[in-house]
């Protein structure tokens, strides 16, 4: 009986050892809508402001990119502002 559990226990210990040594798989990080949020690399080109004619007046976007933070392995994470303010038509 005895030889049976230290088996068991043995058993264990070396499939707990097997689990925990294994190589781990490496994230991927990707991003559904890349025009509002980027991973990895350097900032993203911004546009310039732009002005959109929306009838009876007229709005300015200016879209500016942030680093927001960074992945577990050390990634930028890279986030989209949209600045709208309403300015005269011309």
């Amino acid at each position: 009986m005895n030889r049976i559990c230290a088996f068991f226990v043995y058993a264990g210990i070396a499939v707990a050892l097997s689990g925990c040594g294994a190589a781990t798989i490496n994230p991927n990080y990707t991003s559904a809508k890349p025009d509002l949020m980027r991973i990895g690399g350097g900032m993203p080109d911004a546009k310039g402001p732009e002005i959109l004619n929306l009838g009876s007046y007229c709005l300015q976007v200016t879209e500016k990119w942030n680093a927001d933070g960074k992945t577990p392995d050390d990634q930028a994470i890279w986030t989209k502002d949209s600045i709208r303010r309403v300015v005269p038509c011309q």
